[in-house]
């Protein structure tokens, strides 16, 4: 294994490769179509080089890991807004997340529908292309782009453009008081029109997941007690069609459920193979109804479906054509091999990529097939 501690060493180690690498951070992220090559760590680049807490910007290198990272922005009453999924349990994978890997993979949790993906938070990137060459864009503040916007093209890339070195991003203050209110008994259908409506209202929603085994719809408000207080009592008011509806202050009860559906754990400890299906949330349900799955959990107001099915089944085929796209999260290495892991493009779309990776990476040597 190829393991550089500076950005000149991996620029040098790049340019040096005679064949394929495969680029590893934490080693917690086993997605995709499986890479033959030499695996590259950048576990070595790590460390916080800027914290600025007044203007809410944290700049690190790549193989920092994410804990580190987390705890360094707590200590300061901020966060990571996007709240990156822990992908460990699901995968049954082991290591430590790095922020490189996070943004490599754009991964961001519930809190997306309110404060966008991870790609938003990104300020600027640092990374070595497939000749070996350094290259920086964006910088610590936000700011118009002009020209190429490389911070965002890198953000879910999975290294196939670049390996990335440092990562400058935006942290946002933590809130005081995190509440859920919970509406059992709902249809999908219903549901999804739950969550709309109150992802629509003033109310400031940060979190929209339901659970068909409970079935239990849940609705995230967070922010100063009072407001909390206020929030959940209107979203109450706004949602009595619905039933029975109730309010989780519990801060212990609150977080284990959120990040239950931030890292899809129901399905954690259950064989078969997991997919993420993207979609318009209205046409959510009638999707969830061709898939035959074993189970199945709705996030980001419905337009974030978990799926999952026997292993080896190809969803696509199930599904049929639909306005969305379906990722292979989990499964074996022979269905990664046999399956597109990644939506297949479309031909305009597809001629776009092959060009980009063409122009960053002429070689084809970093994670090649991996988006396969």
């Amino acid at each position: 294994m190829i393991s550089p501690t500076t950005e000149q060493e991996l620029a040098e180690a790049v340019a040096a490769a005679p064949g394929a690498l495969r680029i590893i951070g934490g080693g917690t992220t086993d997605i995709g179509k499986p890479v033959t090559g030499q695996a590259l760590s950048v576990a070595g680049l790590s460390g916080i080089t800027l914290y600025e807490p007044g203007a809410l910007t944290l700049v690190a290198r790549a193989g920092t890991p994410l804990a580190e990272i987390e705890a360094a922005a707590a200590a300061e009453n901020q966060r990571l807004a996007f709240e990156p999924m822990d992908y460990r349990r699901l995968l049954g994978t082991s290591g430590e997340p790095t922020i490189g890997g996070v943004v490599a993979a754009n991964i961001s949790g519930p809190r997306r529908v309110q404060v966008g993906a991870a790609r938003d938070h990104l300020l600027g990137v640092r990374f070595v292309d497939g000749r070996g060459a350094a290259i920086k864009n964006g910088g610590r503040v936000m700011k118009n782009v002009t020209g190429y916007d490389l911070v965002k093209l890198m953000a879910g890339s999975w290294g196939t453009l670049g390996v990335l070195s440092e990562v400058a991003f935006k942290v946002l203050p933590r809130t005081d008081v995190t509440a859920s209110v919970l509406i059992k008994g709902l249809s999908d259908t219903d549901a999804v029109r739950a969550m709309s409506m109150a992802l629509g209202s003033p109310f400031e929603v940060s979190g929209a997941a339901h659970d068909p085994a409970g079935p239990v719809s849940m609705l995230r408000i967070e922010g100063f007690e009072n407001s909390v207080a206020y929030r959940a009592r209107e979203l109450q008011r706004l949602l009595g069609w619905a039933g029975d509806i109730s309010v989780e202050n519990d801060p212990d009860a609150v977080a284990a459920r959120w990040s239950g559906v931030r890292d899809a754990a129901a399905f954690a400890d259950r064989p078969g193979d997991v997919w993420r299906i993207s979609v318009k949330p209205s046409d959510g349900p009638a999707i969830v109804a061709r898939c035959a799955a074993d189970a199945v959990l709705y996030d980001w107001g419905g337009g974030l479906i978990w799926v999952l099915v026997a292993e080896g089944t190809d969803l696509r085929a199930r599904i049929g054509a639909f306005g969305g796209h379906a990722t292979l999260v989990r499964a074996t290495r022979a269905t990664r091999a046999a399956l597109p892991v990644f939506q297949p493009e479309p031909a305009p779309l597809a001629a776009i990529s092959a060009g980009l990776r063409a122009k960053f990476d002429p070689r084809g040597i970093l994670n090649p097939g991996l988006m396969g």
